[in-house]
């Protein structure tokens, strides 16, 4: 085994679960908020990359604006997701929202099929980030160092955000405890809409992050979906540490899978979660109570 190419595809594989990072983020941020099992996420994931490309074609909008845009733009479209559809479901079991995002996708794929076709779509990253940096064992391109490093900073933010603030704090509560929690004056319905939007939002990121990196097509997030439902599971449902950690471990698992066996490297990863779920069926960072 070529020890340059293995440390290559291991460098590889940690900016690929930066990405895996980054999306199961936000899927175990409403599962562990909301309870709601969201099959659509991918389906964010792509039109976060359809909205920075639509932003630069037909509005000359830059990829620096267009990580802040798109981003908001899709938060409030899941926000209405949520007003609309998602909310009627809350007492029901969670598979009957499952089914709904999971139609949901089907729509949100086909429209955007029917528009632009299947071929992919070219995005060119900003020139501040073109080019190649020497990491020793070999040139790495920028844009991928600096999405791997943006992506991890977000997800150390969100953590923060979550863990350690007193808005973190009242989302936690609101939705652990929500009669108490309404007993001392919050309105719980308030936080479940943002919640969710938040949510989208950080998948929006990952495909505008995503979309320089490869073709821009309505099936890039159906590809990612069962991976980051993989990661999520493997980290702990609902568990904001674990999705990172995960996320991180897949992406790593999967380089060296490249490097040593190719054609099972996707197995690989399904692999690790039926021996984490052996060991620990909550996951590496759940509680039994979110299982």
């Amino acid at each position: 085994m070529d020890p340059v190419n293995l440390t290559l595809q291991i460098f590889n594989g940690l900016v690929q679960g930066s990405f895996y990072a980054l999306l199961s983020l936000g899927l175990a941020i409403i599962f562990g908020v909301l309870r709601v099992v969201n099959f659509a996420h991918g389906a964010f994931f792509m039109l976060g990359a359809f909205a920075a490309y639509i932003l630069g074609q037909q509005a000359g909008v830059g990829f620096w604006p267009a990580m802040l845009l798109a981003p908001l733009g899709l938060a409030v479209l899941g926000m209405v997701l949520e007003r609309t559809l998602i909310r009627h479901l809350y007492a029901l079991d969670p598979l009957y929202n499952f089914l709904l995002t999971f139609g949901v996708t089907l729509i949100l794929q086909d429209a955007m099929r029917l528009r632009f076709g299947m071929q992919g779509q070219p995005y060119a990253p900003p020139r501040e980030l073109i080019g190649a940096t020497n990491l020793g064992f070999t040139f790495y391109p920028n844009y991928r160092l600096f999405a791997m490093v943006f992506a991890i900073v977000i997800c150390l933010a969100v953590w923060y955000l979550i863990e350690r603030t007193r808005v973190g704090m009242i989302v936690r509560a609101a939705t652990e405890r929500p009669d108490l929690t309404r007993a001392l004056g919050v309105n719980v319905d308030r936080w479940v809409t943002p919640v969710f939007g938040f949510g989208v939002a950080l998948a929006a990121l990952g495909g505008v992050l995503a979309a320089p990196m490869q073709s821009v097509y309505p099936l890039m997030g159906a590809e990612l979906i069962i991976t980051i439902f993989a990661v999520v599971v493997i980290g702990g449902l609902g568990s904001i540490v674990g999705a990172v950690v995960a996320g991180l471990l897949v992406g790593v698992v999967f380089g060296i899978g490249l490097a040593i066996v190719p054609p099972l490297a996707n197995t690989l990863v399904f692999i690790l979660m039926a021996v984490v779920l052996l060991a620990r069926p909550a996951g590496l960072f759940g509680s039994v109570e979110a299982t």
